[in-house]
Formats: structure tokens, C-alpha cells, sequence
């Protein structure tokens, strides 16, 4: 692949390789929420913090009526902005078939991925859950991941990180155990295909 081909990671997963140590990217799957020549922006999907949904709520005054969300952890989802909270969703207005205006988010501060899904950083989507209403599928975080203009592209030539298209049932309805795996099962590979030499040959 010629140089001048920028790549774009937009809506794919991070799959660390074996022997990236960093404390907060060991084994972890970032998904990629926004990737541009100006660097990356994503959220770790397996790294589940001690704290669950019900207790985030507690803490921001909030009741929480969904019971499916009330046992679901908050994720560590990067070491930026760590006391901010980041909600990963399915969009909750789908364009019908034939519309030709972009999708908006039915949120104020509202990033829409490409690919489908929408990361919220404005209460309001709490505020909507609390309702009992709000996104089917949910992962709250506290705190992202970035990367600075061609830091990433970097770590990739470095062989720091795997990458796969992202699929949202890894995010949403994978055990946060298996997403490490499953991810990399998007590539056809097993963890012990890969050794921490990978790629160095």
C-alpha cells in the first residue's frame, strides 16, 4: 500500500498485541470512535471498572430504570479525561431506507460513526435511560483513548495493535471476558497464534 494512502480506523477494533505492555492497553480492545489525519480517538470495550451502572446513577443523582443495564459495569475506556463519562450506543434515530439527509443523534453532544453506532458525552442520554427509555444497547466509560496526528499509524508499523472491521455485537452482547478474543476471532486468529515476536520475523 502506497504511503500516500491514509488509512482510516474509523469504526474498527484495536486488538493489542501480546507485547504491548502499557498497564492501560494490555489485551485490550479499543473501538475506534473517530480516526483522521489529526490522530484517534477510541474506547476500550474490556476493561471493566469496579463500579457498575446502578451505582454511576447513584452518584449523579439519577434513578435507573433499566434493569437490564443495572448490573452492567462502567468500562475503563482510556487514561484521557478519566473522570468524564462516555456513552457508547446504538444511534437511536435510524434513517429509513430512501432518506438521503445525513442521521442525526437524538442527543446534544453526540459523535455519529460511520458504521452505525454513537458516543454521547451530554447527560441527556443518561437522563433518558433513567426514564426507562434511552439506546437498546448501551457501554458507559469513563475516560477515552487518543492518539496525536500519526501516533497511531506508528503503533501499527510498530506492530503494537491487530485491526478488524469493529462488529457491535462484540461491544454489546459478547461476555467482557470473551471480547478479547472474539475480536480477534474476526480475523480468523486464536491468542495463541499470536507470540509477542509477531510480525518481527
Amino acid at each position: 500500500m502506497p504511503d500516500s494512502a491514509p488509512i482510516n480506523l474509523t469504526h474498527h477494533f484495536l486488538i493489542a498485541m501480546p507485547g504491548l505492555e502499557d498497564e492501560a492497553f494490555a489485551k485490550s480492545v479499543v473501538y475506534v470512535c473517530e480516526h483522521t489525519e489529526r490522530g484517534a480517538l477510541g474506547i476500550v470495550i474490556n476493561k471493566p471498572s469496579d463500579i457498575n451502572l446502578q451505582r454511576l446513577f447513584d452518584q449523579v443523582e439519577l434513578p435507573l430504570r433499566r434493569d437490564d443495564l443495572v448490573e452492567n459495569p462502567v468500562y475503563q475506556g482510556g487514561p484521557v479525561q478519566t473522570e468524564r463519562g462516555f456513552v457508547l450506543h446504538d444511534p437511536m434515530l435510524s434513517g429509513q431506507a430512501g432518506d438521503v439527509a445525513p442521521r442525526e443523534s437524538a442527543y446534544a453532544s453526540t459523535m455519529v460513526i460511520p458504521g452505525g453506532l454513537e458516543m454521547t458525552t451530554s447527560k441527556d442520554v443518561l437522563e433518558a435511560l433513567s426514564t426507562g427509555a434511552g439506546p437498546r444497547r448501551v457501554l458507559v466509560s469513563l475516560g477515552y483513548s487518543a492518539w496525536g496526528e500519526g501516533q497511531l499509524e506508528s503503533e501499527l508499523a510498530d506492530n503494537s495493535w491487530l485491526t478488524v472491521g469493529a462488529d457491535a455485537a462484540v461491544i454489546f452482547d459478547t461476555p467482557v471476558a470473551q471480547r478479547y478474543d472474539k475480536a480477534l476471532a474476526l480475523l480468523g486468529l486464536q491468542a495463541w497464534m499470536l507470540s509477542p515476536e509477531a510480525g518481527h520475523g
